[in-house]
Order: structure tokens, then C-alpha cells, then sequence
């Protein structure tokens, strides 16, 4: 790395390009630039985000939802940070995953373990020894005392409920994404944060990801030239959002058991007939959930517009398509990308002068299209096709200091795609510069093009066309600072350190002075109320763009008003003022 100097990093991307020919990979280069320390952060890990590798107490903490999020939560979280002492669910098939791990695929066991995995319990016993399960009603969770912090993932619908409540009975809290089901209920959120002085965090993982952190750096140092536009996707074949109902009507889940039972009878001892057991225990399992009733915890018959009777108890599983329970694609995948395309155009502006941060850029307006393309004949509310166009204010387009438009062509254009149908290209995000382009794809690889230059090889030599630079391998949460840290382990893509990071913040927490000036106060979660409420705007806004498109037949623009990104002022995209004094947000 010694060809490319501290100037000709500092001068821009015509000279780091020259500096990078084929004999430099993606390793050299992470090496070299750690090294120079010239990367955002000291290190891999904890020291990329500004906090130690552990913390002497790690904070009691209960899970409340223990479903497909909530279980990646647990097998994310790392027991020198957090300790889980207890969780909630209603739905006996995940308090089973939550102990046992998800054994529907490899993937799901590796990004679901399971808490007997994560802390070597030999049995459901013996962890339940150690954790307490309310399986009844989550507000026993929060009258524990022994709780001091609450990771939710419940449907969206409940986020700001339990949040606060949990806020109210003394509990810091992490939830999922969205932040809320609307923007009231964020204010709501945010503003109890602030009354009751604990902290509030939202799971947008990828401002705790290395590999983005890396990527940010790039555009931050203006190797890619001015971003004029950013191109981002989320494509697959099929949602995995109408899981099996416990009444197994159509018998499909006794019929995979039967087969997998058919098969165990002839499979090869060991981790194979193992791991088949597993699987069969699990859909067992999917079954006893026709035990509970649904509608004693909210949840609602509905006959749909096609005539379908939505029972209440698909409303609970397959929460994720009703407009009163989830917020669709924008929601659900769309937020993340937006999340992501919003942290790159905020790293071409400077840093908050106070807390020495990234600021949270907003977008100016939205465009949206979207509607049941393929799926038209199942019983479902949301969309399986979504397309929005933001536009953002450039560096140059206010007067500095001011709201006032100085050029009204300085704008950067994100360009949204999420279906399902067709997975082709998967999920990322392309940011264009007038110099450069950098592609992020799954979570897991970045690549750096100089000019409009486009191929599939890497570290190829001069003169070829192809990218010159691939950030991939930055490490995992686990690993040391380092050439190891660099050379091993998977890519993280952030949870871990979102929980860990949360849980620093938690023991480094001062109330009076977070009260005193909850704007400025300099430990807290990346992504806290005024960041992730940015991120909800966003995705709700979308959807009424959406809406609108179908309702009219044409291709409404909505503006973004500034004062919907204000905590403090009641204005809100819907049109309800925030109430923290609702019935439902009360906790004795």
C-alpha cells in the first residue's frame, strides 16, 4: 500500500485510482488503509462505532416477540453485552425457536441459533432455569424488576405501545424496524424517550455495519466524485410472508412431517438424521399454536374486499400483509435501503458541529407506484410490487445555514424497486458519482468502478475494464483488530454491534444531562428517535404516495414538510397529532 500516499488520498479519486492496480485485493487494501488509519474507525468491531469490546455488567435483558426478527436479535446478541433473562411471545411455535433455534434451513439455524445454543444449555430445561418465559401477557415481562432493557419484535402494530409502556416501567428499549405504525406514534415514541429519560433505539442495522462504514468512508474521502444519484432494489421470487396456519386445513404441514418421518426411518445416523429430527420437531411444534386465541390479544376477523374471511388468527401469522398490522414492502425491506441510501447522501455533507456526527439528510419529495401484480388472487392488503423515485437535497442546493433554495438542480435521485417474482440481482444499492460508482450487494459485498466502467472481474489489471476495488471482507463482529480479523470470518451486517453499541450506551447513560438537551446528548444508539422517526417518515410517505397513485390512476408527488421531522411539532403525513396520554400507552 505503499504507492498510494496520504496526498494522493487526499486529493481525490484520479489519484487513488492511479495508485490501485491488479497486485492490490480488497484485503491489501482494508489493511493498508486501517493501518494508515485513514477508515472511519481505530479498528474492526467495537472500535468502528466508539465503544469498548465489553462492558464489566452486561445489561438483564428481555425479548418481547420471539418470531422470525426476534430470533436473529437472540442469535445476534453477544453475552458479554447483553445477558437475555427472560421473553415473551404468545405463540408456543416461537418460544419454542427461541430456545431451540430454527432448523427450516441452514441459513435460518446459523442466523437463528436459538438461546440454548447461544449459552450451551444442554436442554429447554435447564434455559428455562435461567430464563424466564411469559407466555401470557408481556406486561409481566415489564413489571420484572430484574429487567433493566427490552429488545422488541412484535408486529409494527405494537411497537409503540409496548415501547411505551416499557419506557414507563423504567426499561431502556431496542425495536425492531419501523420505529412505529405512523409518524404520530413515533413522536410518541421519541417524546417518552425524552420524559422518562430512557433510551429509545430502532434495528436500521446498517449503520452499525463495517462493510457499509467502509463504503460511507469512500464517498466521505470523494473517490466517487460529487453523487448525483443512487440506484436501489430489493428483488425476490417469492415473499416468505403466508407462513402455515396451525389449523393446517389444507394438510401440508402433517404431510411434510409424515414425509420427513418417512425419510428418518432410512437416513444415515448422525448430524443428518440429527438435523431431520430437528426439522420435524419444529413443524410439530408450528401446530400447537391453534391452542391460543388471537383475538384476546387484539387481533381481528375481517372480510376482505375479494370476499375472503380473514380470520384472527392469520391476522397474527401472517401479520405482515394487513394494512392495520404491517406496513408492506416500504416497511419492511424498502425502509433499510432508503436507510442506507440516506446514510450515503448525508456523507457527502459535514459533520454536526456538537456531536461531531453524520446529519440526517431528508428527502425533498417522493413519486410512487405499486399495487398486487402478481399475487391479485390471494388474500392480502399490501403490495407485492413496489417503484419510488425520492428526490434529495444535494450539498448545493439550500444557502447554507437556511432552508432557502439556492439551486433547484442540485438534487441527488434514489430510485426504488422492490417485487416479488423475480429475485433477479437480490438486494443493494449503486451510488453514482460523477467519477466513480460504488455497488453494495446483499449485505456482503461492495465494489468500487472507476468512471462508468462495469464487468464481474476483480483486481483486474490496468486498462481492463472491471472494478478495482472490493471491500468484502471487513470481518466479523467477533474478530480481532487485525490482519486475522481482516483475512477471517464471515461479513457481519451489524446486529450484533446495534445490541452491543445499545448496551454501552445503556452503561454510559446520563438521564439529567440526555434530559437537559436530548438533541446533543453524545451516547446514544446511531440510529435513535430522530434518526430512525427520519427513516419511518420515509417509508410511510411512501406508501400514501402509493396509495394515492391507485386511488387517482396517476403519479402523485408528495413533498416532505420539514416539520414532519420535528420530535416537538404535532404536523404528521397522516394528519394525526401525537397523544402520549392514550388509553393503551398508560402502565401501572
Amino acid at each position: 500500500m505503499d504507492k498510494l500516499t496520504a496526498e494522493q488520498r487526499e486529493t481525490g479519486s484520479e489519484n487513488f485510482y492511479s495508485a490501485i492496480g491488479s497486485e492490490y485485493t480488497r484485503r491489501d487494501f482494508l489493511k493498508g488503509t486501517i493501518a494508515a488509519g485513514v477508515v472511519s474507525g481505530a479498528g474492526l468491531g467495537a472500535m468502528y462505532f466508539g465503544y469498548e469490546k465489553s462492558i464489566s455488567n452486561p445489561v438483564r435483558i428481555g425479548v418481547i416477540g420471539t418470531g422470525d426478527e426476534g430470533s436473529v436479535l437472540i442469535g445476534a446478541h453477544n453475552p458479554n453485552f447483553t445477558q437475555i433473562k427472560a421473553i415473551a411471545d404468545i405463540r408456543p411455535y416461537n418460544v419454542y425457536r427461541a430456545f431451540h433455534g430454527d432448523w427450516s434451513s441452514p441459513n435460518a439455524i446459523k442466523a437463528r441459533p436459538g438461546i440454548m445454543a447461544k449459552y450451551d444449555y444442554k436442554s429447554e430445561e435447564e434455559a428455562r432455569q435461567h430464563v424466564k418465559v411469559y407466555e401470557k401477557d408481556y406486561k409481566d415481562l415489564l413489571n420484572d424488576k430484574d429487567i433493566e432493557a427490552v429488545v422488541i419484535a412484535l408486529p409494527l402494530h405494537m411497537h409503540a405501545q409496548v415501547a411505551i409502556q416499557a419506557m414507563r416501567a423504567g426499561k431502556h428499549v431496542l425495536t425492531e424496524k419501523l420505529m412505529g405504525h405512523s409518524v404520530a406514534e413515533c413522536k410518541e415514541m421519541a417524546r417518552v424517550s425524552r420524559e422518562t429519560g430512557r433510551l429509545c433505539a430502532t434495528g436500521h442495522q446498517r449503520h452499525y455495519s463495517i462493510l457499509y462504514d467502509n463504503s460511507l468512508d469512500l464517498v466521505r474521502r470523494n473517490l466517487i466524485g460529487t453523487v448525483h444519484g443512487i440506484r436501489a432494489q430489493w428483488h425476490r421470487l417469492r415473499d416468505t410472508w403466508s407462513p402455515p396456519l396451525p389449523d393446517d386445513k389444507d394438510g401440508k404441514l402433517a404431510k411434510s412431517i409424515a414425509r420427513m418421518q418417512d425419510t428418518l426411518k432410512t437416513a444415515p445416523k448422525g448430524k443428518e438424521a440429527e438435523t431431520l429430527q430437528h426439522r420435524i420437531d419444529q413443524m410439530v411444534k408450528q401446530l400447537t399454536d391453534k391452542s391460543i386465541e388471537p383475538k384476546n390479544y387484539g387481533y381481528e376477523d375481517k372480510t376482505l374486499d375479494s370476499g375472503h374471511l380473514r380470520t384472527a388468527m392469520e391476522e397474527l401469522i401472517r401479520w405482515r400483509l394487513w394494512q392495520r398490522t404491517g406496513g408492506g414492502l416500504m416497511a419492511e425491506l424498502g425502509s433499510h435501503q432508503l436507510d442506507a441510501a440516506s446514510l450515503f447522501i448525508s456523507a457527502v455533507y459535514p459533520l454536526d458541529e456538537k456531536t461531531k456526527k453524520p446529519v440526517k439528510i431528508h428527502p425533498l419529495a417522493v413519486t410512487g407506484i405499486g399495487g398486487k401484480y402478481l399475487y391479485d388472487k390471494e388474500p392480502r392488503e399490501c403490495e407485492d410490487h413496489v417503484y419510488c423515485t425520492f428526490e434529495f437535497p444535494g450539498p448545493e442546493y439550500f444557502k447554507p445555514g437556511t432552508q432557502e433554495i439556492a439551486n433547484p438542480n442540485k438534487k441527488i435521485v434514489v430510485v426504488y424497486s422492490s417485487i416479488n417474482g423475480n429475485g433477479f440481482g437480490g438486494y443493494g444499492e449503486v451510488v453514482m458519482g460523477e467519477k466513480g460508482t460504488l455497488i453494495l450487494e446483499n449485505e456482503k459485498d461492495a465494489m468500487l468502478y472507476k468512471d462508468a466502467e462495469t464487468g464481474t472481474k476483480v483486481g483486474v489489471a490496468k486498462g481492463e475494464k472491471g472494478p478495482i476495488l472490493d471491500t468484502t471482507a471487513s470481518g466479523s463482529a467477533a474478530a480481532a483488530v487485525g490482519k486475522a480479523a481482516i483475512e477471517t470470518g464471515p461479513v457481519s451486517k451489524g446486529y450484533t454491534e446495534e445490541i452491543e453499541h445499545w448496551a454501552w450506551c445503556i452503561r454510559h447513560f446520563d438521564e439529567k444531562e440526555f434530559k437537559a438537551d436530548p438533541d446533543h446528548y453524545v451516547n446514544l444508539p446511531l440510529c435513535h428517535p430522530k434518526v430512525a422517526m427520519g427513516d419511518a417518515i420515509i417509508a410511510l410517505t411512501s406508501n400514501e404516495a402509493i396509495h394515492a397513485s391507485q386511488k387517482s390512476g396517476g403519479n402523485p408527488r408528495i413533498e416532505f414538510k420539514p416539520e414532519w421531522f420535528e420530535i416537538e411539532n404535532d404536523a404528521t403525513p397522516e394528519g394525526v397529532k401525537p397523544d402520549i396520554t392514550q388509553e393503551r400507552y398508560k402502565f401501572a
